[in-house]
């Protein structure tokens, strides 16, 4: 049983001048043997594209690929006719399967964007190609844990090729929540905004929680706004 911090100063880290990016797992240039991903969740990058710039057009197969934007605006265009400008409050996922080639730019020419980029492996190989992007407001995650993500799309979440559920929440200071898990299930916790305290670990903005062989999540908002991702994995 435990509850592991992954801190955000002991990331990877790649600044390109247009993109300033933190790994928490082994990524590109940066390669960790003790992080090289937790279950079937292989990527969180915290990207910073400055305006206008962003990346050409490249491909992927056989991952998930899940971006969820903190500020300004991401702009994607892919092989399969998908077009679309992803702000605070969506969620796009990208099922590259048999293959899908796109590009993600930064939509303003003025500000910069700040967001996260994830992938988990698919639960199965060669599926057809599948993009789904949706909203979700404020208040749908405010001091709760709002489902964003699924492998069977339930409540109203996207659709994801992996037996795990991601969700989304906003804390209000000093609101706690606890979310059980079940036997052979683990979890990660990644705090997006904010601080708080994670089955008894304090972390704050960036940081990670790495949780296995625990009955339940808890998360305690401490003394400002606090935004979190909580991934249940197999």
């Amino acid at each position: 049983m435990s509850t592991i911090l992954r801190s955000a100063q002991s990331r990877g880290h790649a600044n390109h001048g247009w993109l300033d990016s933190f790994h928490t797992f082994s990524f590109a240039d940066y390669h960790d043997a003790a992080h090289m991903g937790f279950g079937p969740l292989r990527v969180i990058n915290e990207d910073r594209v400055e305006a206008g710039a962003g990346f050409g057009t490249h491909g992927h197969r056989d991952m998930e690929i899940f971006s969820y934007v903190i500020e300004g605006a991401l702009e994607h265009k892919d092989s399969i006719g998908t077009g679309s400008v992803i702000r605070p409050g969506d969620v796009q996922v990208m099922s590259a399967g048999t293959g899908i080639r796109h590009s993600e730019f930064n939509h303003s020419k003025t500000e910069p964007v700040h967001f996260l980029q994830i992938w988990l492996l698919p639960d199965r190989e060669n599926i057809k190609p599948r993009y789904h992007q949706k909203a979700f407001t404020d208040a749908e995650k405010r001091n709760m844990l709002r489902l964003i993500a699924s492998k069977d799309a339930r409540d109203g979440s996207v659709l994801i090729n992996q037996d795990a559920d991601i969700y989304a929440s906003l804390l209000d200071p000093g609101v706690t929540l606890e979310a059980a898990l079940k036997p052979g299930r683990r979890a990660w916790v990644q705090l997006v905004a904010g601080s708080a305290v994670v089955n008894g670990v304090a972390g704050k903005s960036g940081d990670g929680f790495a949780i296995s062989g625990e009955p339940s999540v808890s998360i305690a908002a401490q003394g400002e706004q606090t935004e979190v991702l909580v991934f249940d994995l197999p």
